[in-house]
């Protein structure tokens, strides 16, 4: 019997297959994409780290470190050196210059996998002679070509080949500062580590057993912690990257959930329709003697077949889909992720698939078990609708379902519930605004509209209408899309370098004391204002309120301080106004009247503050380059961190640091590309240790990850679209025949075409504008939210992008409409009145 019910509406459950396949690819792509990329990372771990252990410090290591490392090289354990710092890379040729990150290396990195170059095998040469090795991207702002010179600082290096891959490093890094690779034995020679310099040194162990690794950080893992050396093992760094990339791809799963739970919307919406047209089939049943569980047992047994054979089709997409991941989400990933299928993945979406839409479709289901055998006489026969236990059961079940799913996809069951919540509040927000459209537009349409006006706009209302259907689909659509967009444009606006003649666009930095005069001439002979010189000062905390700082990680008693404030090289500065991305929360500033001042005064980040579990009147000690100065807290300061200025967390008020050991960053602004490059030759030319950042090249890097991000995220918001204008779809169809009806009728009447088309265009320009107004209108509040709340950034919604988007909703909707609606100009009124049987 469920066969042939199937066989009589194969075009409407061949929707309700395409509502459950699209929610299933999504998931399935995404879950077997995170189980290749976390099977490649636990095959290569090693590989990722290129060594069983990393040491890295800020400083040089300290004597008892280098003891120990020596000691550990005499013994046979092999040990390779890294020195990372920023510079600006000149090709003499071409005089053009790039900000880089150079790493000397010295020794047998990597110990673990392989840096492909080209030409192939130049990284085994590059400790021979000057030879650098250079990330693509620098031979093409260079204009420089494989042979060419390459000046960093006061050194020399030909250009050997280019860096195609190196394991365990993500390629959107490169956007920054493309990385440049020379020997370790002639970073002296470039003249660039120099006190204030900001310089990383790495150290990279191979071991021959795991269990010699085990028992050296044993020994001496206290030793690395109190000399401020950080440390990673492959293991470590294995669990980062799978625990980093497993929830970039959960919170994609999530959006691809999206799309699933919507095609069990429109499952649901098409089962309706399908249940209300089969009432009188299941009266006769019921009249020749069919029970309530037989007739109830034959759709559900149709509807959990369809739900099958949708998830199949669903993951059959869904690998497909698999195997494009790779390449869009390439700058996310450490290492090449090969493609292979996950049947543990396979066969959960198939499940899943099935059991969303069963599950859906069990409230409109539960309409037949009410069918009484008198409706086989009488069709205007209404059944008692009483929301009895099994509907409240089955409305539970959906919920629970909802619940399950979010918890399973999410990172942590805390962003699960959330979700889960989310999707709940959308979903009921958005069925009440369609509810309320229906009541408010039996009323509100004017009497005086006219007759077109006045008939699409009923047919919102009517029996069979779509416009809680169309409301959920579209409108949860352009909720995704509407708060993607929102707060990506507020992330951006935040990063704008803008027309402002007070927003600097270059940076230059690691100017040294006797070097800051002529750096500034440079800049004045170039008709480019100096906006600012701030000086740097390094420091490290010594004491907080007369306890040291091993003291304070040692207490195990009570909230204990975060350990990174403890720890880190804070890279200090003082003067005696405030900037403009900064304003004092509690405290007052310098200038004004202190009470109790006893040491030199301070101002801390507010974030920090917390951290260090400080406040007002509380003291300070700093380690500036063996010297200690004790000061005292007089004020806390909200910064604006996305602001491309340089921000502090910590200001000391003029004099105390005026004579200490310190490095300055200059502000300047020019408005063509053109004349930032020229100064940045010309700076580098004459001092070549200084550093010089094109804030818009900056700001172009971070639009590109973040353009980035977006594209992976839209990606999987596609199949919420797709799944969307399926349901769409759907709805249309499933009340084709009654929109037919209506139509022959007129026709009949005396109505023509065009106006039949133009009572159709109104109705789903109404739908189109409805729902896409409250998925609009709903993207901005989550936008709002997540500007607001998560990244504490001024939200600024952009306005005409938004109606853009709206308009444009409307319109796919009442194109879709229109093509799906063809058959009421087709059919003669004559055939419908006979298939009417009137």
């Amino acid at each position: 019997m469920a066969r042939r019910e199937g066989r009589s509406s194969r075009r409407r459950l061949g929707l309700y297959m395409g509502s459950i396949s699209l929610g299933v690819a999504a998931l399935v792509s995404i879950n077997s994409f995170r189980s290749n990329v976390t099977d490649a990372i636990h095959a290569e771990s090693r590989g990722l780290l290129g060594a069983d252990l990393e040491l890295r410090s800020l400083r040089t290591f300290p004597d008892t470190v280098k003891v120990l490392l020596d000691s550990l090289e005499a013994s046979g354990t092999p040990i390779s050196y890294s020195t990372n710092f920023a510079s600006m890379a000149l090709a003499p040729r071409t005089l053009k210059t790039r900000l880089v990150e150079v790493r000397a290396v010295t020794g047998g990195f990597p110990f673990y996998g392989t840096i492909e170059t080209e030409p192939p095998g130049r990284w085994t040469s590059l400790q021979t002679s000057r030879r650098a090795l250079v990330d693509p991207s620098v031979i093409v702002q260079l204009d420089a070509l494989i042979g060419d010179t390459l000046s960093i600082g006061n050194g020399r290096f030909v250009i050997d080949g280019m860096i195609s891959r190196i394991p365990g490093e993500f390629e959107f890094v490169m956007a920054f500062a493309g990385r440049v690779y020379i020997p370790g034995a002639y970073v002296e020679e470039t003249g660039l580590l120099e006190t204030g310099s900001r310089n990383v040194y790495r150290a990279f162990l191979k071991f021959a057993e795991e269990d010699a690794l085990s028992d050296f950080l044993e020994e001496y893992r206290e030793l690395l912690r109190n000399q401020q050396i950080r440390f990673d093992t492959a293991q470590e760094r294995e669990a980062d990257f799978t625990e980093s990339i497993g929830i970039m791809t959960r919170f994609l799963g999530l959006v691809g959930l999206v799309a699933l739970l919507l095609g069990g919307i429109g499952v649901a919406s098409a089962v309706h329709v399908f249940v209300r047209s089969k009432l009188p089939t299941v009266a006769v049943l019921r009249c020749i003697g069919a029970p309530q569980s037989t007739v109830f047992s034959i759709y559900l047994l149709q509807a959990g077949l369809l739900g099958l054979l949708g998830s199949a089709f669903g993951v059959g997409i869904g690998v497909a889909v698999q195997a494009s991941l790779p390449s869009v989400l390439r700058s996310f990933l450490p290492l090449e992720v090969p493609v292979s299928l996950e049947w543990p993945a396979l066969l959960g979406g198939l499940v899943i698939g099935a059991w969303v839409a069963i599950i859906f479709t069990l409230l409109p289901l539960l309409e037949v078990r009410n069918v009484s055998p008198l409706q086989a006489l009488r069709r205007e026969f209404e059944s008692s609708r009483r929301l009895g236990k099994l509907r409240l059961s089955a409305f539970a079940a959906v919920l629970m379902t909802m619940a399950a799913l979010s918890v399973w996809q999410a990172p942590n069951w805390a962003t699960g519930a959330a979700f889960a919540l989310a999707l709940a509040i959308t979903t009921a927000l958005l069925w009440l605004i369609a509810w309320g459209v229906m009541k408010a537009t039996r009323t509100l349409v004017p009497k005086r509209a006219s007759y077109v006006v006045r008939q699409g706009i009923a047919n919102l209302y009517r029996p069979h209408n779509q416009t809680v259907a169309v409301t959920l689909a579209v409108g949860f659509g352009i909720f995704l899309i509407a708060t993607l967009y929102v707060v990506q444009r507020n992330l951006l606006s935040q990063l704008e370098v803008g027309a402002a003649p007070d927003r600097p666009t270059l940076v230059l930095f690691d100017i040294q004391a006797d070097q800051r005069d002529g750096v500034e001439q440079i800049v004045t002979s170039k008709s480019l204002p100096v906006l600012a010189t701030t000086p740097i000062v390094p420091a490290r905390i010594s004491h907080v309120n007369g306890r040291s700082t091993a003291e304070i990680l040692s207490d195990t008693a009570g909230r204990r301080s975060s350990r990174w404030p403890l720890t880190r090289e804070y890279r200090n500065t003082y003067r005696d106004t405030l900037v403009s991305s900064e304003r004092i929360v509690v405290g007052e500033w310098w200038g004004e009247e202190v009470e109790n001042s006893e040491a030199p005064r301070i101002s801390l980040e507010n974030d920090l503050a917390a951290q260090l579990q400080v406040t007002i009147g509380d003291h300070i000690t700093w380690d500036i380059q063996g010297i200690q100065i004790e000061t005292q807290i007089t004020s806390l300061r909200e910064v604006d961190w996305a602001r491309l200025e340089p921000n502090f967390f910590v200001v000391f008020e003029p004099g105390p640091l005026d004579d200490a050991p310190q490095t300055f960053i200059s502000l300047t602004r020019a408005e063509t590309a053109t004349d930032r490059a020229e100064l940045q030759r010309d700076v580098v030319l004459a001092f070549p240790n200084v550093v010089a950042m094109d804030l818009t090249a900056v700001q172009d890097a971070i639009e590109s990850i973040l353009e980035s991000v977006a594209f992976a995220i839209r990606f999987m918001a596609l199949f919420s679209i797709a799944s969307g204008m399926i349901v769409l779809v759907g709805a249309i169809a499933t009340s084709r025949f009654q929109r037919v009806r209506e139509s022959v009728l007129l026709r009949t009447l005396g109505a023509r075409k065009r106006l039949i088309g133009r009572i159709l265009l109104t109705e789903y320009t109404a739908l189109g504008l409805l729902a896409g107004l409250t998925g609009t209108v709903l993207g901005v509040v989550a936008g709002w939210g997540a500007v607001t709340f998560m990244f504490q950034l001024t939200f600024e919604p952009p306005y005409s992008q938004l109606v853009l988007l709206w308009l444009g909703t409307a319109a796919a909707t009442a194109a879709i409409g229109l093509f799906n609606s063809r058959d009421v100009f087709r059919k003669p009124p004559l055939v419908v009145i006979r298939e009417m049987g009137e």
